[in-house]
C-alpha cells in the first residue's frame, strides 16, 4: 500500500503541473509537458516524446502518437476541449509514469494494470478528500463560526481549497524523491521557454531561461479555485454529501472554463503574463532549479516530441 500511495502522490503532483500545459501560444509549434520519474514527458503536435535518465547516466528516449482528443470532434467545443485535454494528460501521464519508473530504476516490469488501477483509485480518493470534501467542511465551519452569507460561505470554501492546495504543494516539496521531479519540472519549463522564444536549444542557453511558465498547471489550479467559487455557488445548497457529489460532477465544467481562461490569457502576450503573474508565483513551490544533466533530458524529450534534432543540444552539460 505504501508503494501505491507513493505512486499516487507522484501522479497527482505531476498531473496537477500539467493540466494546462497545452494551449495556444506564439511558439513555432505547440508543445507542452510534465515531469516524470528521472525524466520529462513532452507533447508535440502529432506525438508524445519521453526522455528518462537511467541509473547508469544514459538517456533513454521513446515516442508514441498523440490522440489529440481536444482537437477533433467534440474536442473543438470550448470548455469541453479543456476537460478532454485533462483526460488525455491523465491517461498519458499514467503511461509515462509507469514507463519512466521502469527505465529509471532499471526494472524489466512496468506497473501492472492492477497497480495502475489501485494508484488511480488512491489518487482519486486523495483529490476528492483533500480538494473537495475538506474545503466544503471548512467552508461550512467558517460560515457557522463567522455568520457568513451563502456567498460568503462559497468564498470561504474557495479560499480553504486554495490554502489546502498550497499546503499540499509545500509538503510534497519536502520529500527528497519529489524534489528531483520538481527539478525536472523546472527543466521542462526552461526548455519550453527557450523553444518559444527561439533561443538556442543548448543546455547553456536553456539553463538561463525562467523556470516559471504562464501555462503551468500550478497556475491553472489557482484559476480553478477562483472559477470554482462561481460555478459551485450556482449549484445550490443542501447537505454536505449532496454538495460534495455536486462538486465532483461539476469538475468537468470548472476545468473547462479554467482552461479557456488560461488559453485566452496565453494569447495576450505580455498582458496575459501580467494577468497570470500572481498565479505564477506558486510555481516556486512546484519547480526547482535543474542541473545541467536534467536540462539535457528536457531538451531530448522535446526533440523526441517534435521528431527533430537541435544542434549541439548537449553543449555545456
Amino acid at each position: 500500500m505504501l508503494s501505491h500511495l507513493k505512486n499516487a502522490l507522484t501522479l497527482i503532483a505531476s498531473t496537477l503541473a500539467a493540466w494546462a500545459a497545452e494551449g495556444e501560444r506564439p511558439a513555432p509549434m505547440p508543445v507542452g509537458g510534465q515531469a516524470v520519474i528521472e525524466g520529462v514527458l513532452m507533447k508535440g503536435y502529432e506525438r508524445w516524446g519521453l526522455a528518462v535518465r537511467t541509473e547508469k547516466g544514459d538517456i533513454v528516449t521513446e515516442h508514441w502518437p498523440a490522440k489529440n482528443w481536444a482537437k477533433k470532434g467534440l474536442g473543438r467545443i470550448p470548455v469541453v476541449r479543456g476537460f478532454l485535454n485533462m483526460i488525455e494528460m491523465l491517461r498519458e501521464g499514467f503511461k509515462a509514469l509507469s514507463r519512466s519508473a521502469s527505465i529509471a530504476l532499471g526494472e524489466d516490469d512496468e506497473m501492472t494494470t492492477k497497480d495502475l488501477v489501485i494508484t488511480a483509485l488512491v489518487a482519486a480518493a486523495m483529490v476528492i478528500g483533500l480538494f473537495v470534501a475538506l474545503p466544503v467542511w471548512l467552508g461550512d465551519l467558517a460560515k457557522r463560526t463567522a455568520g457568513l452569507s451563502d456567498w460568503g460561505g462559497h468564498v470561504a470554501e474557495g479560499c480553504a481549497r486554495g490554502l489546502v492546495f498550497i499546503a499540499y504543494l509545500a509538503v510534497i516539496g519536502l520529500w527528497s524523491d519529489m524534489a528531483r521531479i520538481l527539478a525536472y519540472h523546472g527543466a521542462e519549463h526552461k526548455t519550453i521557454n527557450a523553444y518559444e522564444s527561439n533561443q538556442p536549444m543548448t543546455v547553456e542557453s536553456v539553463s538561463k531561461q525562467s523556470r516559471l511558465h504562464p501555462r503551468c498547471g500550478t497556475s491553472f489550479l489557482l484559476i480553478v479555485v477562483v472559477v470554482s467559487i462561481v460555478v459551485f455557488s450556482l449549484a445550490g445548497g443542501g447537505g454536505i454529501v449532496r454538495r460534495v457529489l455536486l462538486r465532483i460532477g461539476l469538475i468537468p465544467v470548472v476545468v473547462g472554463v479554467s482552461y479557456e481562461f488560461i488559453r485566452g490569457a496565453s494569447r495576450l502576450g505580455r498582458a496575459g503574463r501580467c494577468v497570470m503573474a500572481p498565479a505564477m508565483t506558486l510555481q516556486y513551490l512546484t519547480t526547482r532549479e535543474p542541473a545541467g544533466d536534467q536540462v539535457e533530458v528536457g531538451i531530448r524529450s522535446l526533440e523526441e516530441a517534435l521528431d527533430t534534432k537541435f544542434n549541439d543540444s548537449t553543449e555545456a552539460v
